[in-house]
């Protein structure tokens, strides 16, 4: 795939994420202002956030990175019939292993509970609620792995629009139910819940017209004989300890917020839902497209376009991480207070909210960049590096995390999550290069220069625009959005004119 080309389709997958994000923040929006930062709130967030853990563990995760290659290097080696097969065992394989998996989950509700947020046991309310929404919310991971399978052969196929809009389903589904179903409940926040449910089923019924029109909907037909099957199962065995990791890292913030006071966890929600909208919307994506190139590029023995390619997402990343990340440590606070200081979301939630915020915004450009330079390695089935770089960051959240909790509370377990990204993307780039499968285009240096002018540009037009987080919680909603827009854009405006006046042209990307 040209550059050209890799630029469309990430365009294409940046805008359809770019909708579900923001429908994904006018689902937060009406969350916070109908639910507040509440106990209900904390246990909603539990018990969806496991079903999800092990959806990017086994589906989204451990099974895309290995998948995806294999099914990549079969549509160069092996005939029609052959891929298909190939495509109806995983299916069937990957069925049966979530369908037991999902049984397991919902009858052992309250242990999988203790596990995830040992601090709630003691705590009566928020665990009865959490391990009785779980039982709700846990076959989502069915549904949405199967979804997730679905997105991994569209994407195979360069058909990336329908994965990247399809969890856009899930805000509707959310949003109905906050608004409509909630009030008719006994228990409204367990509303949510059934909400994310049927989210999964539309999800995955979604994907079966687009699968149709390439002749790839797959008929689960469960065989470990399947020469493909094993090869993804062998492949699927270290990359689940590499995405394993990083779902740990983020266990690891929720157990201990789980012992915080009520709200912790829903603090660091928020501030998270906003450092995924970068991540999400151009991380994910760059990293969604480059991937079945990079495989290809593999196969084909092309290493020179492999390393342009690579090249390419790398710069890309650090074009919009940077600003990103600037204009998040720079605006947190307006951005909390214009989004969420409605209803039960009071003051205090908002400073709570912008200081795991600032925290998770230091590390925006490290959380995309890990993204991309791993597809660098999963692209040629090289999945141990990643997987002993992962242990490596780990265990660095862990001791950072048992560091900071104590004085900087939830922002500490977000700051630890965003160093420990910082030491997982240097050391991915380090090996990269260290074992010759990346080597760097010319320009760098000067690269690197065009943005430092381009951002100190942006900085100085945000702090002269930006206002104390006490004026916005004070001000009208209308007040909020107006002045939040003019920082934005003129932020914005300044960092192109940056990189315009330091010479920087968009068409080198």
């Amino acid at each position: 795939m040209s550059k050209k080309h890799l630029v469309k389709s990430t365009t294409i997958v940046a805008s359809c994420t770019m909708f579900s994000r923001l429908f994904g923040f006018a689902r937060d929006m009406i969350v916070a202002q109908i639910f507040g930062a509440s106990i209900g709130v904390d246990a909603f967030l539990v018990a969806n956030k496991i079903p999800n853990f092990m959806r990017r563990l086994f589906a989204e995760g451990a099974f895309s990175q290995a998948f995806v290659p294999v099914l990549s290097e079969f549509r160069k080696t092996k005939s029609e019939n052959e891929i298909k097969q190939f495509i109806n065992h995983v299916s069937g394989v990957l069925s049966l292993s979530l369908f037991l998996i999902t049984i397991l989950g919902v009858l052992c509700a309250p242990v999988v509970i203790m596990i995830f947020a040992p601090g709630f046991v003691h705590d009566g309310p928020r665990f009865d609620l959490s391990e009785s929404m779980l039982r709700i919310t846990f076959p989502y991971l069915l549904f949405i792995s199967l979804t997730a399978l679905s997105g991994a052969i569209l994407n195979s196929y360069d058909r990336f629009s329908v994965p990247a809009f399809t969890p856009v389903l899930l805000n509707f589904s959310l949003i109905a139910c906050a608004l409509w179903v909630a009030p008719h409940m006994a228990q409204p926040i367990t509303a949510l819940a059934v909400g994310v449910l049927i989210a999964g089923i539309v999800q995955l019924i979604f994907q079966f017209p687009f699968l149709l029109k390439i002749r790839r909907l797959p008929l689960p037909m469960p065989s470990l004989k399947d020469p493909g099957v094993r090869q993804v199962l062998r492949l699927m065995v270290p990359a689940l300890f590499g995405v394993s990791i990083a779902q740990i890292n983020i266990l690891i913030d929720q157990w201990f917020a789980s012992f915080l006071q009520v709200g912790s966890i829903s603090w660091l929600y928020y501030s998270d839902r906003i450092t995924q909208l970068p991540l999400g919307v151009f991380g994910i994506a760059i990293a969604t497209v480059i991937l079945p190139s990079l495989s290809r590029q593999h196969a084909g023995q092309d290493t020179a376009q492999y390393c342009k390619t690579l090249d390419w997402g790398l710069k890309t990343v650090l074009l919009i991480g940077l600003p990103a990340a600037l204009g998040v440590l720079l605006l947190a606070g307006p951005i909390i207070a214009t989004l969420f200081n409605y209803g039960e979301f009071d003051a205090s939630d908002v400073v709570m909210t912008q200081r795991s915020l600032i925290a998770f915004g230091v590390g925006v450009p490290a959380f995309m960049l890990v993204k991309v330079l791993a597809s660098g390695f999963y692209a040629k089935k090289n999945i141990k590096l990643p997987v002993q770089v992962g242990v490596i960051a780990l265990v660095t959240n862990t001791l950072l995390s048992l560091c900071l909790v104590w004085t900087l509370k939830h922002a500490g377990l977000a700051l630890s999550t965003s160093i420990a990204a910082m030491v997982n993307a240097l050391l991915l780039y380090i090996l990269l290069i260290k074992k010759g499968i990346f080597a760097p285009e010319p320009g760098w240096l000067k690269f690197s220069l065009q943005l430092l002018v381009a951002l100190v540009l942006m900085a100085v037009v945000l702090v002269f625009l930006a206002k104390p987080t006490s004026e916005w919680i004070a001000s009208a909603w209308s007040w909020r959005v107006s002045h939040l827009s003019v920082a934005m854009v003129s932020g914005v405006v300044a960092y192109f004119v940056g990189l315009w006046v330091s010479g920087y042209r968009w068409k080198k990307i």
